[in-house]
């Protein structure tokens, strides 16, 4: 059944049939009331009102029946900030003193020795190999209920680097609108991340309107145990289960959802399996990339069309080329969103 949450002060959005009534009714100008307020009226906005009506429309051959509306959101680099590093590696860091605190030998060991310097330079510079030794530190050894206590309180509290803001204010506004837009429609909103399960989960539900058993992301394995007074627990260990990023993405939909979505949105090479997973099925299909090619309002990079470079949230030409091919549409920052953030840019 389609709920509308409030997201950050916005109300999910009338479904498409009902805006002609709601205007007459309220008095208001189309111009303010339609749909999407925060895109510019482009093929991209108008590419996603297109596939709405198409697979809400009884008469339409690209009918989506009501079950069957499941649409997929990545999260870093789609709907918040993910330059110049992701908020969970970020977390990870965070707690990287207090885990040498309690083994003072690690003090000295790499990686953890770079990350105690706090030098974003150099850990930077850190392999994908020690960035994961890190997270497999700092993410388990804790029962489920601890590690969620702990990082609701940091979520909560921590701010980036460059705007001075809580990284749940990083959350793109235009997205926003297109979560509320598609619950307002029937379809179930799910995040599938290549971000930690559990983490993602101790938030969606504030920010995004999505409740912890719609997020899909890589997750660690626990073990049943019981504490020191005897009450039942799961322990978290470090244990890859699902990594849900490339192919992983697809196969984590299949184990956790169990049904092919209809609409999907990446940004990244980590996304292109699960816009082609989705692109195969019949009926209505929407498949979108941001692109980042706003330096002056978020960041910019690529490296397609001539944008710089990064390993985070990689989007080459051979993706833009497929997208192309394979009629995904791209979105730019740039030129599709009149803003970025709620509280303005």
């Amino acid at each position: 059944m389609s709920r509308r949450h409030v997201l950050g002060g916005l109300a999910a959005l009338p479904a498409l049939s009902a805006l002609p009534a709601l205007f007459a009714a309220s008095g208001a100008r189309a111009d303010e009331a339609a749909p999407l307020p925060s895109w510019n009226d482009r093929p991209a906005k108008q590419a996603i009102l297109a596939f709405l009506r198409a697979a809400t429309d009884p008469a339409s051959t690209d009918f989506v029946p009501a079950e069957d509306r499941i649409a997929a959101f990545d999260q870093d680099g789609t709907l918040w900030v993910e330059h110049p590093i992701y908020t969970q590696v970020v977390y990870c860091l965070d707690r990287v003193p207090g885990l040498v605190k309690a083994n003072p030998h690690l003090a000295k060991v790499e990686p953890f020795r770079t990350a105690l310097t706090g030098d974003l330079e150099r850990i930077g510079k850190l392999s994908l190999r020690d960035l994961e030794t890190i997270a497999a530190a700092t993410l388990t050894g804790m029962d489920v209920e601890t590690f969620a206590a702990e990082a609701k309180a940091w979520i909560e509290a921590a701010h980036d680097h460059r705007w001075k803001r809580f990284y749940t204010d990083l959350v793109y506004q235009p997205m926003q609108e297109v979560l509320g837009l598609f619950r307002a429609n029937g379809f179930k909103t799910f995040i599938v991340t290549g971000g930690g399960q559990d983490f993602v989960r101790v938030y969606s539900q504030r920010v995004y309107g999505i409740p912890p058993e719609q997020v899909v992301g890589s997750a660690l394995g626990t073990q049943f145990g019981y504490d020191k007074a005897g009450r039942p627990i799961l322990t978290k260990e470090p244990k890859l289960l699902l990594n849900d990023d490339h192919a992983g993405k697809p196969e984590g939909i299949h184990l956790e959802i169990g049904r092919r979505p209809h609409a999907a949105f990446g940004n990244s090479t980590g996304d292109r399996e699960m816009l082609e997973y989705v692109k195969s099925g019949g009926g209505a299909r929407l498949m979108m990339l941001v692109l980042h090619d706003d330096a002056k309002r978020e960041y910019a990079y690529g490296p397609a069309r001539g944008l710089p470079d990064t390993r985070v949230g990689s989007f080459p030409a051979a993706l833009d080329d497929q997208a192309k091919r394979d009629g995904w549409v791209v979105v730019s920052m740039k030129d599709d969103w009149k803003r970025i953030f709620a509280f303005g840019g």
